[in-house]
């Protein structure tokens, strides 16, 4: 069995409180979770976008800069699966902790996974934004492809095909982009979103 490593926490001069007052504004995780071509990272663009715009420090984290680098070594299995939300909320917490607003799309289809975030980063830091849009319509759009592939039984483990995913029952937010355009749905997450911040 592997020695225990003797961690010992290192007392910061600056930490997330003088961060969030230098910054003039909360850091949190806010959550989007939803069926591929649900629309999540589109409206988690647009969404950093307009809170850039209005000053506040923001990144985004999903799937083209996590799992090229980060997340490199794990497949699409459920062990890997579970693993790669874990390590993304674990960065997801240190961004709190550096007083960033954080903006992280994900298909995150185990409400397990999802609740293992909310704790690592705190309930008060955790906003879970429901993407609702339904299968059929997000097949319609399959920008990339991915759902002819799974159906093809090119990709397995799909999501929504040859895999489940858990709806959030009680999302803080639930947003349904088959029913409004992008720009409403960005003005209904804005105003849902504000006054968290």
């Amino acid at each position: 069995m592997a020695e225990k490593l003797h961690i010992i926490p290192h007392d910061y001069k600056v930490d997330r409180n003088a961060r969030n007052t230098k910054y003039d504004h909360r850091s949190l995780v806010i959550w989007f979770t939803g069926l591929s071509g649900s629309g999540k990272s589109t409206l988690a663009n647009a969404l950093e976008a307009k809170l850039f715009e209005e000053g506040y420090h923001t990144y985004i984290l999903d799937g083209d800069n996590v799992r090229k680098g980060l997340n490199h070594d794990l497949d699409f299995s459920s062990e890997s699966r579970v693993e790669n939300i874990r390590r993304i909320g674990e960065v997801a917490n240190l961004f709190v902790d550096a007083g960033i607003i954080t903006l992280s799309a994900f298909v995150s289809p185990f409400a397990e996974d999802r609740a293992k975030v909310k704790q690592i980063v705190g309930e008060d830091n955790f906003v879970e934004v429901f993407v609702n849009c339904p299968l059929e319509v997000c097949e319609q759009r399959d920008v990339k492809g991915l759902y002819k592939k799974a159906r093809a039984g090119e990709i397995s483990n799909f999501t929504g095909i040859s895999s489940p995913f858990e709806a959030p029952v009680q999302p803080d937010i639930e947003v349904r982009t088959d029913q409004l355009a992008l720009e409403e749905s960005l003005d209904f997450l804005w105003n849902e979103i504000k006054n968290k911040l």
